[in-house]
């Protein structure tokens, strides 16, 4: 049975439905992530599903005592209290108690008598109601989670914030849990854990996020949201990727032919006094059908225009810093470190949350002066600044007003363009362009921004965490204009793949107020850092050789034979894999027979680790044989 389905769904709130008559079901033990662009539905999706929200049309079938535990996608305005506490409220009244009685407990262990009297009637009524054995569970979530149960919540960071409401989410044991945008304000570890957290999970999971190379981990269905209707791609993200585009070029030819035959059908009846005496009263009847038809065609949404307005060239040199130390108190944020950074740089900063990323940032462009060291910077510097707080934007004012400042036009590359025209580039509509800020969802502050940012000419972008909250066609946009501009980036992000694809080099923070220079992206990094070294292999033919002095291995009968025998064996899973791979990457599969799909993704799985384990093996004989 499954645990959720939808049929025939609606929600709407405007004109246009965000949910258009949904179909929609989870298994157990599926891990299912929702796409679809920026204002899409996929929050109000999860909310009816989780139960949260009731639904304009249609039927929502639940499990009988389904547990669902959710991660919203931000924090809630006005939450306070202890760890403990907020984690314990997950569990409703009897979580209440649990934190009630610590907090009680903790009075009494510093010597207030006054507390017997309730801390006695607390613990009467978790007897009553079984509440003892639940106590353990959350102290257990959070030892997992490597939370102090006893921290302020007010005091934690986003991403610390975000990890006891997901303890909130854990503590009920839940069938399905649905996290929205998990891994905004996470820094690469904290994602990392959390990846291995999850594929661990034995619940179903439901959740949305932009982070490609998270999902692609993750994910064992791709369930998209587009123009109010839900399409599900059995398989991982690049097969999602893959069916997708497929499917897109076919809609797209068959809107064309569709307009092309509306169209000589309009000829037809605009014709003359003859042709209208003789028409066809039933071809004009459904002509008035196409019509309609094209009337409530939803087309694709539109991606945004996001244009970079370059400076004139900076010098070659951008900043130079040489041995540079900085701290606050008594904690070293950054300790002897040097770079050189060069017109065209693309740097990426990573490192944990709170380690000094922004304050290496505001060094470099001389906001703050080093406690040691020196630092130089270029000439003809143009900066350009998005800030992940969103500081610089105004929460009463509209976009027009963010934007443009009180005019109706904004400069882009020299030329006057109207601002609505230039807010239809970064997708916002004439009705959205004249919303207040605070209205809008995190996606659209963070286009807006974009948009304030790039009215103005720069050869220096300085990027706080630009990729929280877009969208995944935004992000690769946002990536091309990155890798083609022809100035320089400082960039902030927790996005792996987005770090790949845009960095020539990674500053990182790596504890200790140790920050190093490296060249390449994020996985380059992961190669070169003294942490990353490789886990010890299977012994090589130089290990081998320096043991033939003492005892020289030899292979045995049945061994040798395996090593005539595995070069063949590993050309024929070659061979097989390729097939695979081919009819994985065939749209017609899914399309005719998508029962297969799942089996051959898991038989793609098991013939590529048994590739390696065979080259592996391999490798050992090979070194035994000497």
């Amino acid at each position: 049975m499954a645990l959720v389905r939808l049929s025939g769904v609606s929600v709407g709130f405007g004109a246009a439905p965000l949910l258009d008559g949904v179909e929609f079901q989870i298994e157990r033990g599926e891990r299912v992530c929702l796409v679809g662009r920026n204002g899409s539905g996929k929050s109000t999706l999860l909310r009816v599903i989780a139960g949260e929200l009731e639904v304009d049309d249609g039927v929502v079938q639940r499990m009988p005592e389904l547990r669902v535990g959710t991660l919203p996608q931000e924090v809630p305005a006005g939450m306070g209290g202890k760890v403990f506490a907020v984690a314990a409220s997950g569990l409703g009244e009897l979580g209440e108690l649990l934190a009630r009685h610590q907090t009680l407990s903790q009075r009494l262990a510093s010597g207030d008598q006054g507390c017997l009297d309730e801390l006695d009637r607390v613990q009467q009524a978790l007897e009553a109601t079984g509440g003892w054995a639940l106590g353990p569970r959350v102290e257990q979530v959070l030892s997992r989670l490597q939370l102090d149960p006893g921290q302020d919540f007010s005091s934690l960071s986003g991403g610390l914030k975000r990890r006891v409401l997901l303890a909130r989410a854990l503590v009920t044991e839940p069938d399905l849990l649905i996290l929205d945008e998990p891994t905004n304000h996470l820094d690469i570890d904290a994602i990392t854990w959390l990846e291995e957290f999850l594929l661990a999970y034995p619940g179903a999971l439901l959740f949305v996020s932009h982070d490609r190379r998270f999902l692609q981990r993750l994910a064992t269905r791709i369930v998209e949201l587009d123009r109010g209707r839900l399409r599900s791609y059995p398989g991982d993200y690049q097969t999602y990727l893959d069916r997708k585009a497929a499917e897109l070029e076919v809609e797209s030819v068959h809107n064309a032919l569709f307009d092309k035959r509306l169209a000589q059908e309009e000829a037809w009846l605009r014709q003359g006094i003859k042709a209208r005496r003789t028409r066809n009263e039933g071809r004009v009847r459904a002509l008035m059908a196409m019509r309609e038809e094209r009337r409530r065609r939803r087309e694709q949404l539109g991606t945004a225009k996001i244009g970079l307005q370059e400076a004139e060239r900076s010098g070659r040199l951008v900043v130079e810093a040489e041995n540079i130390r900085y701290g606050i108190g008594n904690r070293l944020l950054i300790k002897d470190f040097s770079t050189t950074i060069l017109r065209g740089d693309k740097i990426g900063i990573v490192g944990p949350n709170g380690a000094g990323k922004t304050t290496l940032i505001r060094l470099l462009l001389g906001e703050l002066q080093p406690d040691a060291g020196r630092i130089r910077r270029g000439t003809r510097l143009e900066v350009a600044y998005f800030d992940q707080l969103r500081d610089q934007l105004d929460e009463e004012a509209s976009v027009l007003d963010n934007v443009a400042e009180g005019s109706d036009r904004v400069l882009v590359n020299g030329k006057p363009k109207h601002i609505i025209g230039y807010l239809r580039d970064f997708l916002f509509t004439p009705e959205r362009a004249r919303t207040p800020v605070k209205a809008l969802s995190g996606g659209e502050r963070a286009r807006l921004l974009l948009a304030k940012l790039f009215t103005r000419p720069a050869n220096l972008l300085v990027l706080d965490e630009p990729t929280n909250d877009l969208d995944v066609e935004t992000l690769e946009l946002l990536e091309g204009l990155l890798v083609e501009f022809a100035g320089t980036v400082l960039l902030v992000s927790h996005d792996r793949a987005f770090l790949d694809n845009v960095c020539t080099n990674i500053i990182a923070f790596e504890g200790d107020g140790v920050v190093r220079d490296y060249v390449g992206g994020y996985q380059d990094w992961q190669r070169q850092r003294p942490a990353a070294a490789p886990a010890p292999r299977p012994p090589t033919q130089a290990k081998a050789s320096t043991r033939k002095q003492a005892v020289r291995p030899k292979l045995s009968y049945r061994e040798q034979r395996e090593l005539e025998a595995l070069p063949q064996r590993i050309e024929q899973l070659e061979q097989a894999i390729g097939q695979l791979q081919r009819q994985l990457a065939d749209p017609e599969l899914y399309r005719q027979r998508p029962d297969e799909v799942a089996q051959a993704t898991a038989r793609l799985e098991a013939l590529e680790q048994e590739l390696e384990q065979a080259f592996e093996r391999w490798e050992a004989l090979e070194a035994l044989k000497g």
